[in-house]
């Protein structure tokens, strides 16, 4: 049963003997799952952990919360996870006359990877510097599933206008927000560590991050490359990020291993904390001390299991009712199961991470994001039946 997390400010002590300590960033009537808390709990137990931060998006994961920043002397591969990298990215984009309905047909096929020798003339490779992390090119270019996105939004509400015009953002501007991670590289890396070793330790922790550090170089150019492929589709030219931060990954801090399951670095950087395609997202300005592990949310966090969203979701939601969001945006995605599992009613208020977040002190909002066009997965079914073809041909090539 979900029940509202009843911890206070205060870093509550784990309940298992000598276990690390345990602090939820969250106010006593924001929904925290009792299955995340024991999450929690267990992982603050593990040899090694230090301290355990959890924030207001916190919610259940396989094996480790997501929300969370886990400090231990020990580092452990599998609270980072397979998606190594994932991280948000925002890109301003420059488009006259922006009407939804239009651009949505326009966004390019991010399911379909770009590939170095048959896609060699795509004027997205521009964005290119250097050789590809790790030289693993497969799945360059795609936005993967579960809650990844690329989305065209607009800058609505500005609160801290001065922050805003350093990045150079102003009110009514257009953003890309790109929000994905390392694809198949992070899940090959983690597969190669528990085929051996299971939920254990890294016995090599150097050789672990050489390769957690190629992941997260390539989830970020991934992000870039997704950003100029939609960039050309609709008559723009690609930008560099004003913000790109990854939020599932490990680094080495005050002589500890600083594990991110889910939680964005929250030490004096700016992030995008996304809501749902059908609600606003957060730009904020992060000042987090060491009590919150110096991290912040990275997004809304999930209220409902996957498999809640679908059956819920089928008894008061059709599909095209789903492809028209409360604010007015559309979204792009041919996955029927995906629509109804990432629908915003499986996701907590935004509103209130955001507001715990400001409570304690965590991050200052600097503006507010709505969307107009999210994508999740190419949807195929109104493409021309000639189109469709032409795509699962070249989808099949090498």
């Amino acid at each position: 049963m979900s029940l509202p997390s009843s911890r206070q400010e205060s870093p509550p002590e784990s309940t298992v003997a000598s276990a690390a300590t345990v602090t939820v960033f969250a106010s006593p009537t924001s929904w925290i799952e009792s299955d995340a808390l024991a999450q929690c709990d267990r992982m603050a137990a593990l040899d090694g952990m230090i301290h355990v931060a959890a924030m207001p998006d916190l919610h259940p994961g396989k094996g480790a919360p997501i929300g969370a920043a886990m400090a231990s002397s020990v580092l452990y591969p599998f609270l980072v996870g397979s998606d190594i990298g994932c991280g948000i990215a925002v890109f301003p984009i420059d488009l006259k006359r922006p009407v939804p309905a239009r651009l949505a047909a326009r966004f390019p096929d991010l399911d379909r990877p770009l590939d170095p020798e048959r896609d060699a003339d795509d004027p997205a490779w521009s964005v290119v510097a250097g050789d590809i992390p790790a030289g693993h090119p497969d799945g360059l270019g795609t936005v993967g599933r579960g809650n990844h996105f690329v989305e065209l939004a607009r800058i609505d509400t500005v609160f801290e206008p001065g922050h805003a015009s350093r990045l150079g953002l102003a009110g009514g501007d257009l953003v890309l927000i790109v929000h994905s991670g390392s694809r198949g590289l992070g899940e090959r890396i983690l597969r190669a560590h528990t085929e051996v070793h299971g939920a254990g330790p890294a016995p090599d922790p150097a050789a672990y991050l050489a390769a957690h550090d190629a992941a997260v170089r390539w989830g970020s150019l991934n992000r870039r490359l997704m950003a100029a492929r939609v960039a050309h589709a609709l008559g723009a030219e690609p930008t560099e990020p004003v913000v790109d931060q990854c939020h599932n990954l490990v680094e080495v801090r005050d002589g500890a291993y600083l594990h991110r399951k889910g939680a964005a670095p929250g030490d004096g950087g700016d992030v995008l904390v996304a809501g749902t395609r059908g609600t606003h997202s957060y730009l904020v300005a992060t000042h987090a001390g060491p009590e919150a592990n110096h991290s912040v949310a990275h997004g809304a966090g999930r209220k409902m299991s996957r498999a809640d969203a679908l059956r819920r979701g089928r008894v008061k939601h059709t599909v095209e009712e789903l492809r028209r969001t409360p604010v007015g945006s559309l979204v792009v995605c041919g996955d029927r199961q995906l629509l109804f599992e990432e629908a915003p009613a499986a996701y907590k208020r935004i509103e209130q991470v955001i507001a715990d977040l400001v409570a304690h002190g965590l991050a200052t909002p600097v503006a507010s994001t709505v969307p107009l066009v999210t994508y999740k997965t190419a949807d195929l079914g109104s493409a021309p039946r000639r189109d469709r073809r032409d795509h699962r041909r070249k989808r099949g090539r090498p």
